[in-house]
């Protein structure tokens, strides 16, 4: 199991190099993302970005033909190391993708999901203590006071941004270390968005936050580092300020001033 540690960093990538298949879509990966903080990735479509996310809770591998050289440390703790389960990696890192995919159960029944798989049978909780779960995780994204008295309903019920937000809440009572987002707000509208936006400062501090976006706006106003990717390769990664006011590569001038992507 991966345990929490003193660190700077919480995940790191060192020579990262990936393939589909023949296709090479990272090549020679070096970055390093701090705790506690809101990372953004650019870059254009195709870039390596959503790649990257995904290979750090190694949902790549449920594809047959990656191959994976290099290496990735969550926690500090290599992540592809003979004692490190996925499953187990999971519980640490958590993932949102583009689209809300909430269960087809029941509000109250997603949010107890994800603690029911990793909690041993042994101490299972009893309904006061479930029910406090559920209310803790939905406080936390703000849904509490909207949903309390609709539990049992069916979560494809609720608007794209409310489920995006379950969606998010479904995470936490597994207590994550790592929440990783796949361009979040891709589906939902500008109110949807800003509320989503919100919510994800919001959260900084207690998670360490990693977001792909193709979005030059929010990862300017909704990160603290931002980090640019181009044709699988790390171009540059620097605070969000300076990349947006003084990016150190033409390539990254180039693309933040819309000149291609």
């Amino acid at each position: 199991m991966i345990a929490e540690k003193e660190m700077t960093n919480a995940v790191e990538t060192i020579g990262l190099n990936l393939w589909y298949g023949t296709f090479q879509a990272l090549t020679d990966v070096n970055i390093q993302v701090k705790k506690g903080i809101i990372t953004s990735l650019i870059g254009p479509s195709g870039c390596g970005k959503s790649t990257l996310l995904r290979s750090i809770n190694r949902i790549n591998e449920r594809l047959g033909y990656v191959r994976v050289e290099g290496a990735i440390k969550v926690l500090d703790e290599n992540i592809y190391a003979r004692d490190v389960e996925p499953v187990q990696l999971r519980k640490q890192v958590g993932m949102v993708f583009q689209r809300p995919n909430p269960l087809p159960l029941s509000i109250r029944e997603n949010i107890l999901f994800g603690h029911k798989i990793h909690t041993p049978s042994s101490l299972k909780v009893s309904r006061s203590e479930a029910n406090d779960i559920v209310e803790k995780a939905l406080r936390q994204v703000l849904l509490w006071d909207k949903v309390k008295d609709r539990l049992k309903h069916r979560a494809i019920s609720l608007s794209l941004e409310e489920q995006q937000k379950l969606c998010i809440a479904r995470l936490l009572p597994v207590k994550p270390q790592v929440l990783l987002m796949d361009e979040p707000c891709s589906a939902l509208d500008p109110k949807g968005t800003e509320a989503v936006e919100e919510l994800i400062w919001d959260l900084r501090g207690q998670f360490t936050i990693l977001i792909v976006t193709h979005n030059m706006a929010q990862a300017r106003r909704a990160s603290d580092e931002c980090a640019f990717m181009l044709l699988g390769e790390l171009i540059e990664h620097e605070t969000t300020e300076e990349i947006f006011v003084t990016p150190r590569h033409r390539k990254t001038a180039d693309y933040i001033e819309g000149r291609f992507g």
